[in-house]
């Protein structure tokens, strides 16, 4: 306080300080202050001169005051009055206050300065961080002023501060905390500050959408009682729009997070719709906006689509429609609502389809197009809402081939009712009204109907018009021209001059039908040879155009007005040069350019509306087409035919090969079915080669047992013991096999048979050496034939050699005492017992006997050779039988021999035991053991035993 009572009574009594000195001794102040309060009251003092002495505050306080900010952070009401100060020296809201009676120089002046003292504030980048990081104190006193103070600052300078709050750490997220402050004066202030971020700038509208802005919105949006809500539901819309518009990250965002049902409870709109306030109408009025901003045509096709299908799920596009046939509607809002409607249903047929199910509710209904349609032809409507009404109907028509039909057979003769009004009948009214804009919107709305559509083109020369009792009823196309050359409002000719254009292009039969009317052509010609004033020259242009569409598309089905004569018309009674400059008046009219930019009609008076934007598609497509045609020479339109014919021949050679391939994929497809068939059946061929696999495994288990049992007997078995039990216990088994074999000889040819007993005989005879290799080339050559067999012969083959090994172990077992005659007979057993086994491995092949008997005939002829040597082996053979009878003789006799010797033997044991003789039984069994080695000494001691009793 003593600093203020030296520089208010330090002073003469006529003497005051200025603003400036007073304003120097406060800095000093601040700048050399040592305690906390001094330094306080001087801030406070700032702040209540900042508004007067802007400038001087400004120049001399501004870094004394970011050196508080930056120092004095822990005391909040320092902080508070330095914000407050630098906030009244950035901004400009009060100065405009002051300057609503100045000159216009001075609030030049005024903004100029609050964006000078921005730019000295924003040099340094830190200034704006530390404003930032104060945004994090909840002190009242701190956040609002700083929310306020960063406002300034975007106001003035937003490209600037929008890059160093983007490149600043958690700077975007910091201010989105502020939506979640329970103060509403700060949360108001932080939506005005977030619209201010986010203009123009995509990168930080895609942060803060992804700071879960939609969400925060949408519930302050609900809390404030949406529609009828205050000015902060307006802020939050304009928010809204701001990170939408222009931003599709955001937009798929939008969509994706479910948030355009929640968009449909704004538009529930009660019965009673008088007295709308003005703010529900600012706030109506954005949520519409916010609704075309998510299907407006400049988006993306696939995203538009998406949103359209989302809005109509959700029921949008229904309560859309209940607020257009809705009563006391506002007449601002209903024409929003028409356009916003036009843009949800543009190019999606199933809006489409049930925007042509609404119907008005009157006495009787009638359908939501029609009675649009009756506003748009109405002169005493307002001129924004006809314009409105023009464009729902040219969205309607938009790649509505099935709309398209509907409007154009409402004016058919078969179709027509006369107790319903149709679009057709008020179109047609409005083609042909007084009014010009009516004739206008009426024309270009026909020309909807057929564009791109052919087959509507051709349908509408069917019209007939009643133009007056007792004449002749005149079809639509005539009684268009004739409007035209009748010399009625330029609007009015350049709206039937584009529908004519639109008609007659890519539609030779419509130039046929125009053509046939012969005061067309020289009505045409007329017109664009006569230098006429300014506002005549589009009409020119529009007249070269439907000359120029009669050249390109004329079939020359008629004589006197076929391509080369129409040029050489022009020639002579225009000039080809002059027809040109003429047609290029159309592109170069400064109405032009604007309705090419969208689809929407948006012009600020009746008399601007000339052009459509479909309209200047088709001359951007035609004017350079019409531009050759009408140089080229008949040469050159010669060739173009040929070209024309060998490019339409190669397009039906291309369809041939279309068309085979298409035929090739149809056998593809039966081939691949097939294959799939085939595969299933090969899958079960492998299950039963698997379970055949697994039946010959088990035969070779039970053979691998037999195999075992047979060594364990010849192991046991041994000398003349071993030879008594083969030859006694076997008896039964060859019975058996015997059987076993006889059965397999008879289901087997006489040819299988004999090779299988040669293979017997040459196993038999050791001799014949010559036969047994003669045989196994027989037998190789049989086994290459069995090809589909191969995998079983070969593990037969091996089963036999293990076979032939044992038998062979067996055969010398029995060998040791036997004579030679005894061998051959105990080998014919053994064959025998190879018969036996292959007796059951012949029941495997009975199965593949079937198969072999196609093949037996070429073995007859293979075999045939070796007949000869069969021959000579059965010569041998006979020789081995005979030898083979004389063994078996012998071999009688000597076990006759044998059985005799050991009763005898038996008796005399019995004797000496009876006597009292001690008989030993191991010279019994070591006889038995070397049965081979001791028969002759068996012999003879019963010779000497015999006498001693």
């Amino acid at each position: 306080m003593n600093f203020f009572r030296g520089v208010i009574g330090g002073q003469a009594a006529g003497a005051q300080p200025s603003g400036a000195e007073t304003i120097q001794k406060l800095c000093d102040r601040v700048a050399s202050s040592t305690l906390l309060e001094d330094r306080r009251d001087a801030v406070r003092a700032l702040k209540s001169l900042s508004k007067k002495y802007r400038l001087e505050v400004g120049t001399q306080a501004m870094h004394h005051l970011i050196h508080i900010l930056q120092t004095d952070s822990s005391d909040s009401e320092i902080i508070g009055y330095a914000l407050d100060t630098l906030f009244n020296v950035i901004s400009n809201d009060d100065e405009e206050e002051q300057d609503e009676s100045e000159e216009e120089n001075s609030q030049k002046q005024a903004d100029d300065l609050g964006a000078q003292f921005t730019d000295i504030f924003i040099k340094e980048p830190e200034n704006v961080t530390l404003i930032l990081t104060l945004l994090e104190e909840f002190d009242f006193h701190v956040r609002w002023p700083g929310v306020k103070l960063l406002t300034a600052l975007l106001k003035s300078q937003c490209t600037q501060v929008q890059a160093i709050v983007l490149v600043s750490p958690m700077g975007v997220s910091r201010l989105m905390d502020l939506l979640a402050d329970s103060r509403e004066v700060i949360r108001n202030d932080g939506l005005l500050l977030l619209q201010q971020l986010t203009k123009g700038n995509a990168a930080i509208q895609k942060i803060v959408a992804f700071e879960n802005a939609f969400e925060r919105l949408l519930d302050i949006i609900t809390e404030e009682g949406t529609s009828d809500g205050g000015i902060v539901v307006e802020d939050c819309l304009l928010l809204l729009l701001n990170l939408l518009k222009n931003n599709s990250s955001n937009q798929n965002f939008f969509k994706e997070g479910s948030y355009i049902q929640r968009m449909k409870p704004w538009f529930e709109v009660g019965d009673d719709n008088s007295g709308w306030s003005a703010q529900k109408v600012t706030n109506l009025h954005l949520m519409l906006q916010l609704v075309r901003v998510m299907v407006s045509p400049v988006n993306s096709p696939g995203a538009t689509s998406s949103c359209q299908k989302s809005m109509y799920q959700c029921g949008l596009l229904q309560q859309l429609c209940t607020i257009l046939m809705a009563t006391g509607v506002p007449a601002d809002i209903l024409t929003e609502t028409i356009n916003t409607v036009s843009e949800v249903i543009r190019g999606s047929q199933v809006n489409q389809d049930y925007f042509a199910s609404v119907n008005a509710p009157s006495n009787p209904p009638r359908p939501a197009i029609v009675v649009l349609l009756m506003s748009m032809v109405n002169e005493r409507q307002p001129f924004v809402l006809r314009c409105a009404v023009l464009y729902c109907f040219q969205c309607f028509l938009y790649k509505n081939q099935k709309g398209q039909a509907e409007i154009v057979a409402t004016l058919l003769p078969s179709t027509i009712d006369a107790n319903s009004i149709s679009a057709g009948q008020l179109l047609c009214g409005g083609l042909f009204s007084p009014d010009s804009l009516s004739n206008w919107c009426a024309a270009v709305a026909l020309a909807h109907a057929l564009q791109d559509n052919p087959t509507q083109k051709e349908q509408l020369l069917r019209v007939q018009l009643a133009t007056s009792l007792g004449n002749p009823p005149v079809s639509l196309l005539q009684q268009c021209t004739n409007i035209l050359s009748q010399g009625s409002k330029v609007q009015t000719r350049v709206g039937l001059l584009m529908l004519l254009c639109t008609w007659i292009s890519n539609c030779p039969i419509a130039v046929t039908h125009f053509l046939h009317n012969q005061d067309n052509v020289p009505f045409l010609t007329a017109q664009i040879s006569e230098n006429l004033g300014e506002d005549e020259r589009l009409v020119q242009g529009l007249c070269a155009l439907l000359l120029g569409i009669c050249i390109y598309y004329n079939d020359n089905s008629l004589e006197n007005c076929t391509k080369e004569k129409l040029k050489q018309l022009i020639d002579r009674r225009i000039g080809k040069e002059n027809f040109v400059e003429k047609l290029g008046f159309i592109n170069k009219h400064e109405l032009y350019s604007r309705a090419a930019q969208k689809p929407q009609p948006s012009f600020s008076s009746p008399e601007q509306m000339l052009f459509d934007h479909e309209f200047t598609r088709l001359v951007k497509e035609l004017e350079g087409v019409i531009t050759k045609a009408v140089h080229k020479s008949s040469e050159e339109e010669k060739k173009e035919e040929e070209v024309k014919k060998t490019l339409e021949q190669h397009d039906s050679i291309v369809t041939q090969y279309k068309e085979l391939i298409r035929e090739q994929d149809a056998q593809i497809n039966e081939l691949k079915e097939k294959v799939s068939s085939m595969t299933a059946q090969n899958e079960q061929m492998q299950s039963t080669i698997t379970q055949q696999l697994a039946q010959i495994q088990q035969h070779k288990d039970q053979y691998n047992i037999l195999k075992l049992k047979l060594g364990k007997d010849t192991q046991q078995s041994g000398g003349t013991a071993e030879g008594a039990q083969v030859n006694g216990l076997q008896l039964e088994e060859l019975e058996e096999l015997r059987r076993q074999n006889a059965q397999l000889q008879t289901q087997l040819t006489e040819k299988d048979s004999l090779i299988a007993s040669l293979r017997l005989e040459s196993a038999q005879s050791a001799d014949s050496t010559t036969a047994v290799s003669e045989n196994a080339e027989l037998l190789k050559e049989l086994d290459m034939m069995r090809g589909q067999i191969q995998a079983q012969s070969a593990e037969i083959s091996q089963l036999r050699a293990e076979r032939q090994d044992l038998l062979r172990k067996v055969e010398t077992a029995v060998q040791g005492g036997m004579s030679t005659a005894g061998g051959a007979g105990d080998a014919a057993k053994t064959s025998e017992l190879e018969g036996r086994l292959s007796a059951q491995e012949a029941e495997k092949l009975k199965a593949e006997v079937k198969g072999l008997t196609e093949s037996r005939t070429g073995l007859e002829q293979q075999l045939a050779s070796a007949n000869s040597t069969v021959a000579i082996l059965q010569t041998e053979k006979a020789k081995l039988q005979k030898e083979v009878t004389e063994s078996k003789k012998e071999q009688d006799e000597l076990l006759v021999l044998l059985a005799d010797q050991d009763q005898k033997i038996q008796a005399l044991k019995e004797k000496l035991k009876e006597l009292g003789e001690l008989v030993e039984d191991e010279d019994d069994l070591d006889s038995r053991d070397q049965f081979d080695d001791e028969d002759e000494d068996e012999d003879e001691d019963g010779e000497e035993d015999e006498p001693n009793p």
